[in-house]
């Protein structure tokens, strides 16, 4: 194989990966009729149209898909190796690619990144936040984020935050306006601020337990977001009871804007995790970032 050909298996497998050459091409800093020309020379080297091309989208032929599952693990295994080379160096160095929530970059991956970031400058963080679950390994991730009772179980998962439990909260003057529930039961009698989960697209049913047994609550009420941060806003108006992570609110709390409700309801949780795939070969500077962020508490 010539040299420039293994440049030329690169881009198609970033096209294949990006679904298209426009991002394939802002990717690796070229420009789209380069990038389409390069793999216009590998089809015709090979004698195969590997791509399907449309006004929207571009996808992999047969052959496309069977040279891109050849490719993924042997450009894998390169990169791991390039990223090993970094022991040998005087500090860590690289790139870290991180997917994660809002509230756990915020919370967890932010800190570690202010704390990290002056003394390893080598090291370059990537936070991608989503509130859909991710496949780190095909969207190639190094690391994702995710609340420990959800981890895939291939994967190895590092404690990085503290258990959790979500929160039912108001606003002082919705309550001296409508009272307090004294069960979840009494939801029913409330305006409930619902959340329309974004992996899903269906609205969140409230979850509750007592004494080990789980209650799960379809609630209603005039207003549906699909961010925590927006409910969080109508209840601080005094529009009805939201149903957040409670590290959403710990500052509401203390200020009095927001009063909680039925705490003894409401079951601890599994906190942040950070998982990446068993089979591949960690990173000086991966490692570094597992480091830093296990929680010790």
């Amino acid at each position: 194989m010539k040299r420039d050909e293994l440049g030329d298996l690169s881009a198609f497998l970033a096209v294949i990966e990006a679904g298209s050459f426009t991002k394939a091409a802002a990717q690796m800093g070229t420009s789209q009729s380069a990038l389409s020309h390069t793999v216009a020379r590998l089809e015709a080297r090979l004698g195969l149209r590997l791509l399907n091309r449309t006004t929207r989208r571009v996808g992999p032929t047969e052959a496309g898909e069977q040279l891109a599952a050849t490719l993924r693990p042997c450009f894998d295994e390169i990169e791991a190796r390039l990223a090993s080379l970094s022991a040998l160096r005087d500090k860590p160095a690289g790139l870290v690619r991180i997917s994660s929530s809002a509230l756990a970059a915020e919370m967890i991956l932010w800190p570690m990144i202010e704390a990290l970031a002056p003394d390893y400058p080598e090291v370059r963080i990537e936070v991608n936040v989503e509130s859909r679950f991710t496949d780190i390994v095909a969207e190639r991730f190094d690391a994702g984020v995710r609340l420990g009772e959800s981890l895939d179980r291939d994967m190895i998962a590092v404690r990085i935050g503290p258990d959790m439990s979500m929160a039912l909260v108001a606003s002082p003057d919705y309550l001296g306006r409508h009272g307090s529930p004294s069960a979840p039961q009494d939801l029913v009698h409330h305006a409930c601020i619902n959340l329309r989960l974004p992996t899903m697209g269906n609205l969140y049913a409230w979850e509750f337990a007592q004494n080990g047994r789980p209650l799960n609550v379809r609630v209603e009420g005039p207003l549906t977001f699909n961010l925590p941060g927006l409910c969080l806003n109508a209840a601080r108006a005094g529009l009805g009871l939201a149903f957040v992570p409670e590290p959403y609110v710990t500052e509401d709390l203390a200020q009095g804007r927001l009063v909680r409700l039925l705490a003894e309801w409401c079951p601890v949780f599994p906190g942040f995790h950070l998982y990446y795939p068993s089979r591949r070969q960690t990173s000086p500077a991966m490692a570094l970032v597992v480091q830093r962020l296990r929680w010790r508490g």
